[in-house]
């Protein structure tokens, strides 16, 4: 009957909030932002005056919390300070070349959520903030966690925060080697990185002529190439004169910062080799996964992937059901947001029921 009267009101649905999906508790929220007018609608029609009759006490307690304004006051101010985590973590969590930044993505975050709970508790940035001390003191607490010495060496690999125009977008950006924390990094990691103490000389050295835009690294096309090209490509074109660090720059600039592209792999071999599916070998199963994910991943390049009947048809993770109403895997996609404007249709279920 729950259901019956939501549809009547909302031609949207709302998401349960999962515990294995990511974020679905922001997710959630978020629709029940989006929805909020259906909402109000519900609890004052006559169906909810019918429906009070099964559990009256329940049923006035959703009504006071749905009608009322300082509840729908606080859903902002969550979405507003977590909507930059959320985003940070969604951008990390793909499979593209990310590493290099990282840290940019991290002060950028930690900035937006400041601004949010200040604006909120109408604070200048001069007076502390208990409340923002706690996010930021767990915030940390998980980057201290989660970095690593890499983080430091790509970010100072990467060719455009050394440019002027990065620098000139806020007035407290610094280049990676005037970092105090990004080059005590760097220099760890070069002497795990380069044993041997002349290999680690010629290292620093390579370094400081790259970072000081010395030598080869001082024309031109190679500065202002520093923020038009990408990094991997500035390195091919601009690099070969210091061929340690283009070696190192050529790796790091190219890898993920997650390991979510290993465990889609998994997915999808749970999906192949499944308990119906058994009889193969492993050899076998392994080479279906490899096909699997390169077909995925070219299909993703068809101008066809974005429109048609089977447009995004990787979407919902390799189950078979994965578009149906059960077993809806709509957050496992890599790219999803805050905004769902494919997915506005879809219901999630936990446990078999419709969570309302």
């Amino acid at each position: 009957m729950r259901l019956s009267m939501f549809n009547n009101h909302c031609k949207l649905k709302l998401f349960s909030v999962v515990d294995t999906r990511f974020a679905s508790t922001i997710v959630m929220l978020k629709r029940f932002k989006t929805i909020k007018k259906g909402l109000e609608q519900l609890v004052i029609s006559e169906e909810w005056e019918m429906y009070k009759e099964d559990d009256v006490v329940q049923a006035k307690e959703v009504k006071d919390k749905i009608l009322n304004e300082d509840f729908w006051m606080d859903v902002d101010y969550i979405l507003s300070f977590t909507a930059p985590m959320y985003e940070m973590l969604r951008l990390a969590n793909t499979d593209k070349p990310c590493l290099h930044n990282i840290y940019e993505w991290w002060d950028s975050m930690i900035k937006r959520v400041k601004e949010a709970i200040y604006k909120k508790e109408h604070k200048s940035f001069t007076k502390n903030s208990r409340f923002f001390d706690i996010v930021n003191g767990i915030l940390v607490e998980r980057w201290t966690k989660s970095h690593t010495l890499l983080n430091s060496l790509a970010h100072s690999l990467n060719p455009r925060y050394y440019s002027q125009q990065w620098l000139d977008e806020s007035h407290d950006r610094v280049p990676p080697h005037r970092d105090m924390e990004v080059v005590r990094e760097r220099k760890k990691c070069f002497e795990r990185y380069f044993s041997n103490e002349v290999e680690r000389r010629r290292a620093n050295e390579e370094y400081a002529t790259f970072s000081a835009c010395l030598e080869h690294f001082s024309s031109s096309d190679s500065i202002n190439d520093r923020w038009h090209m990408s990094p991997i490509k500035w390195w091919v074109v601009h690099g070969t004169s210091a061929p340690m660090l283009q070696s190192i720059a050529l790796k790091l600039l190219g890898q993920p910062c997650s390991s979510s592209c290993c465990e889609r792999n998994w997915s999808t071999y749970n999906f192949i080799h499944s308990m119906k599916i058994n009889k193969l070998t492993p050899q076998r199963a392994e080479d279906l996964v490899y096909v699997h994910n390169n077909l995925r991943l070219l299909s993703r390049r068809s101008p066809n992937y974005n429109e048609g009947e089977s447009k995004m048809l990787d979407i919902g993770g390799d189950g078979f059901d994965s578009m149906d109403i059960e077993n809806a895997g709509i957050l496992e996609i890599a790219d999803l947001s805050l905004d769902e404007p494919e997915l506005e249709a879809i219901l999630f279920y936990s446990e078999g029921n419709a969570s309302l």
